[in-house]
């Protein structure tokens, strides 16, 4: 495991890549503690979250919570349900009856590598697992880390956004429908990992968290703008996923709606307002100052 990082010491680089790895190495030691009573779902969860993607939930948990004072090993729970959370949402997003997509981070979508039953159930387990693993240690504010993680991910959040995305194919959305279904689909659990982060730290009374959650509502659009253009812009061997699925599936975007220019342009105002959140911080908001920038420069 990675030694306990000081914020105010290292590099905003790399203190992002020591969340990073640890993150991988929290959701490693929870996959792989003991062999479970199905050997072909343990390897379809393995496939499902380990050795690929940026990560970026669960390093919002780490470097919100550390700016705040919390030590990384408190904030392992919550970093590792996130993610696990996250990983079962692209599972069921690529499923025949969602996206129906065949790449997913540069290799076979988990219902090409096994087959669609399988895939559901893989998704259905680290579900499951993620408030389990949010659960297994005591916290004064467990129930509001519970109920943030809920929240995020259900009817309200992640699961409602994407219902919202589904019903929009083919369908005229306004700017501020298309806002509203990024801010639910992708967003929510991007908020939600700077919370939980700053919960696990501080109570909710402490004003530094309504300014990270100001921020992490700016990044969260910010990146699934990004995303959007991307789409457009990136080729499939980068992005590890089809490119221009969008245009092809008729799903609205923002470079459709307000052109790539202004698509970039905007995510350009969001990672401002990102920026000018973090001022309560100080010194200690530099990882997620960099985070952010990253965020609308990267190219997958």
């Amino acid at each position: 495991m990675p030694p306990e990082t000081v914020l105010e010491q290292v590099p905003p680089e790399a203190a992002v890549a020591a969340a990073r790895a640890r993150s991988e190495q929290v959701l490693e030691a929870w996959l792989e503690r003991s062999p479970g009573v199905s050997a072909a779902l343990d390897e379809a969860l393995r496939y499902s979250v380990l050795g690929s993607g940026k990560r970026l939930r669960p390093v919002l948990v780490y470097l919100a919570g550390q700016a705040l004072g919390a030590q990384p090993v408190a904030l392992d729970p919550a970093a590792a349900a996130l993610e696990m959370i996250h990983a079962y949402s692209l599972v069921h997003d690529d499923l025949p009856a969602m996206d129906d997509d065949d790449l997913r981070r540069g290799r076979p979508t988990v219902h090409r590598a096994f087959d669609e039953p399988l895939a559901i159930l893989a998704g259905d387990a680290l579900q499951t697992l993620a408030f389990e693993v949010l659960a297994s240690r005591e916290h004064p504010r467990l129930a509001a880390l519970v109920t943030t993680l809920a929240q995020a991910a259900g009817r309200d959040g992640m699961a409602a956004g994407q219902a919202i995305d589904l019903a929009a194919v083919g369908t005229p959305l306004d700017l501020a429908a298309l806002q509203a279904m990024h801010q639910h689909k992708t967003g929510a659990l991007i908020r939600a990992g700077v919370r939980l982060g700053a919960l696990v730290a501080v109570a909710e009374s402490d004003p530094r968290v309504a300014a990270l959650d100001r921020y992490a509502a700016a990044i969260g659009l910010a990146f699934q703008i990004h995303d959007d253009v991307l789409d457009v812009t990136g080729d499939t061997q980068t992005l590890g996923k089809t490119s221009g699925a969008d245009a092809h599936r008729d799903k609205p975007t923002y470079p459709a709606l307000l052109g790539l220019e202004r698509a970039q342009a905007r995510a350009r105002e969001l990672l401002d307002e990102a920026l000018a959140a973090l001022a309560p911080l100080g010194d200690a908001g530099a990882p997620l100052a960099w985070l952010a920038r990253f965020m609308i420069d990267r190219d997958h």
